[in-house]
């Protein structure tokens, strides 16, 4: 006979699910056990629920698969929810499987019982609890579909006393729908999206990671148009790289040429792109928007022409319906104020830069301390990294450095917690990224506050000889938190941060432990870190007031910087 959890199991084995993480416990024993005794699908056990669920996430962005995670009863499945709402806000199919009480006792307050249904409301498009073997393999189904389907989480409840019950003999194993055909754009709203294009003169596109599989037809659409193209932090995977229209990113980390093409063009052409900040959105232009889910359009700005349809069958139709526009001003522009700007940034990677005028200059006002400067160290791992990486990054400062150093060259793919801004994703979503490959790079740009958050973890890494590569850009603050407080003329009260030697720490769990503090080392050291064959925690200390100046900065931003650095200058003399 084949019990409910064996059953659950082998549809996550057809489906081509090879791990699943969690902690183990008592109302989920009996699918760790089954587990334990299948020949596709491997435990992946973690020291906290949240990495788990972070580390599945991971999984399903990079395959598209659902990620599974598990949590047992009433703690076990909260710990679950930061990583959940991370997949939810990546819409990244997740299924969580979650323990209860035994039936009798669900509505009795028992020991460690919460109710899933409601816990789950908010972060999951499907939630049902399998009270009866004769639930299977409907409530399976339904709920790998939903996740596949709607992109989002699933939250499967198996009570204590359920998984171990035997499924009715000739009970078929659940099988999930994956095929998703893109979305056709009407035919109207192309030919008014073109004609609105054509009646005008210069045109700037705005390209999203729902751009990213339609890489030939948006530089098609970019040269005919002669546009600048400002890709978001998600689309630089796929976009950015031998893309001539290129002008980087908007927003706090992005640079001025995406200001001068918003500011520059008539036309504003979205494609694929959910960019949340409307502040950075120029104002003024007829803006078109092209998302294959309706209910993106007009969100973050208002939109003149709206195309409801995937990127690239929409482009290809829109593409022969558009006039050759001939004049690179604009283009030209934009492109040679990328140009200088990432050549200023280049300086700033350079080891002997503090000893040069301009280096000297800054030193004594931003690096007092001779502490390594971030660029440096992003700008080491771009150019040693296989083209072929897998990149996660902590929300914060690490992405910064990431978003300007790093290319997607190559086969290279990143992930963050880029909706959700959580701390705490990079480490976790590395280790979901090498498990499912690990004869592929991969490497965490991780932040001293994110990475001591699940610290614990660490030992996950060791524990499944996981040979990720976690980088930690350790500035003992909260860097992006500080930055925010000094440009609003507020003392950074409370970003301080009492670290550890994070390499002595990873070495006393069994990993390599690399300790950095001269900026003449970090070359040797990352390449070290590089081509050890096991997992690598590498411990740079870096610059605590580096300054990310945005696209636009404004006066009160730097007079409110100006005050917050009084601030502490006095603080530290009294």
């Amino acid at each position: 006979m084949t019990t409910v959890a064996e059953l659950l199991v082998d549809a996550l084995a057809e489906h081509g699910v090879t791990q699943v993480w969690g902690v183990v416990g008592d109302a989920l024993n009996p699918v760790t056990d089954a587990i334990h005794h299948s020949d596709q699908v491997t435990w992946m056990g973690v020291r906290h629920e949240e990495a788990g669920a972070f580390a599945a996430g991971a999984q399903a962005q990079l395959t598209g698969r659902l990620g599974v995670c598990m949590g047992t009863v009433g703690p076990g499945s909260i710990h679950l929810l930061n990583g959940l709402y991370d997949a939810k806000k990546s819409h990244a199919p997740v299924l969580a499987i979650c323990g209860q009480v035994p039936r009798p006792e669900i509505g009795s307050d028992f020991f460690q019982e919460v109710d899933n249904d409601v816990l789950f409301a908010d972060v999951a498009v499907f939630t049902a609890t399998v009270s009866s073997p004769e639930q299977l393999p409907a409530l399976v189904e339904r709920a790998g579909n939903a996740a596949l389907q709607q992109r989002g989480v699933a939250v499967l409840t198996l009570p204590g006393d359920v998984g171990g019950l035997d499924v009715p003999k000739g009970t078929p194993v659940p099988r999930f729908v994956t095929d998703q055909p893109p979305v056709p754009p009407l035919a109207a709203a192309v030919s008014e999206a073109a004609a609105a294009i054509n009646g005008v003169g210069k045109v700037t596109m705005l390209v999203g990671a729902g751009a990213r599989p339609a890489r030939a037809e948006v530089l098609a659409v970019a040269e005919r148009l002669s546009a600048p193209m400002v890709v978001t932090l998600k689309g630089k995977e796929g976009l950015e790289v031998d893309n001539p229209f290129e002008v980087g990113q908007s927003g706090l980390l992005g640079n001025h040429a995406s200001a001068v093409a918003f500011d520059g063009c008539d036309v504003l052409l979205m494609v694929g792109t959910d960019f949340p900040y409307k502040e950075f959105y120029p104002s003024g232009k007829v803006v078109v928007q092209i998302d294959a889910v309706g209910e993106n359009i007009g969100r973050r700005h208002p939109v003149d022409h709206a195309v409801v349809g995937d990127a690239r069958v929409t482009l290809q139709a829109l593409l022969p319906l558009l006039e050759a526009k001939t004049d690179t001003g604009l283009l030209d522009k934009a492109r040679s104020s990328y140009d200088a700007w990432r050549e200023r940034q280049h300086h700033l990677a350079d080891p002997d830069y503090e000893r040069k005028p301009v280096g000297l200059l800054r030193r004594k006002v931003e690096n007092p301390g001779d502490r390594i400067r971030p660029e440096l160290l992003a700008s080491v791992l771009d150019r040693q990294a296989s083209d072929d990486a897998v990149f996660t990054t902590d929300t914060g400062m690490a992405t910064t450095w990431l978003a300007r150093f790093v290319r997607m060259r190559g086969r290279r793919q990143l992930l963050g917690s880029f909706n959700l801004g959580s701390m705490a994703n990079a480490m976790p979503q590395a280790l979901g990224a090498q498990a499912l490959d690990r004869d592929r790079q991969v490497i965490a740009f991780c932040g001293d506050g994110g990475l001591s958050m699940l610290l614990g973890d660490l030992i996950t890494a060791v524990t499944h000889d996981l040979p990720v590569k976690l980088v930690v850009f350790d500035n003992g603050s909260l860097g992006m938190v500080k930055l925010e407080m000094e440009q609003a003329g507020l003392s950074p009260y409370g970003t301080r941060l009492d670290n550890p030697d994070f390499a002595e720490v990873a070495r006393a769990i069994g990993m390599k432990g690399i300790r950095v503090e001269d900026p003449h080392d970090v070359e040797g050291a990352v390449l070290e870190a590089l081509t050890h064959d096991g997992p690598v925690l590498l411990d740079v200390l870096t610059n605590p007031d580096e300054i990310a100046i945005p696209p636009k900065p404004t006066l009160e931003q730097g007079w409110g910087f100006a005050i917050a650095k009084s601030k502490e200058f006095l603080e530290s003399s009294e």
